[in-house]
């Protein structure tokens, strides 16, 4: 019985061993898309730059989304954060790391934040302003 358990661990420590080493890094090579920027130097506050962003299920990307300062800004999209890994969230060059995903993103001022993730599973998400739907304010992400 001894020798069993020896030549089944023996087994299991090769086969581990053996793994391959050129396994990919997912959140490298990202790709940057354009930013999403809500308002305009215009002075139009209910601006959206884009209401619709295409990604691929099992890449990395690296989006900006951007207030020009003109509203309280709070972006929704819980379907969306459950279904990426997020390798970061940067505000200011200060960096944000963590299991699971936020609730939503916030901004009282003009400014960035930066979100590098990967999308786990496709599918077709909806984003939102709370609260400026009406004016617009809303979009799809749509992961294939």
């Amino acid at each position: 019985m001894f020798k069993r358990y020896v030549a089944l661990l023996g087994m299991a420590v090769a086969l581990v061993a053996g793994a391959p080493a050129h396994a990919v890094d997912l959140a490298k090579g990202r790709t940057n898309l354009p930013d999403l920027v809500f308002g305009d130097d215009q002075g139009n506050d209910y601006a959206v730059s884009q209401k619709d962003i295409e990604l691929e299920a099992g890449k990395s990307y690296r989006l900006d989304i951007v207030s020009k300062g003109g509203k309280e800004y709070k972006f929704f999209s819980p379907e969306f954060f459950r279904n990426i890994w997020i390798n970061q969230i940067v505000i200011n060059h200060l960096e944000i790391h963590g299991p699971g995903s936020p609730h939503h993103l916030e901004w009282d001022d003009a400014g960035a934040i930066r979100l590098e993730f990967v999308v786990i599973r496709p599918g077709e998400f909806k984003w939102w302003i709370d609260g400026l739907e009406g004016h617009g304010m809303t979009g799809r992400i749509i992961a294939k």
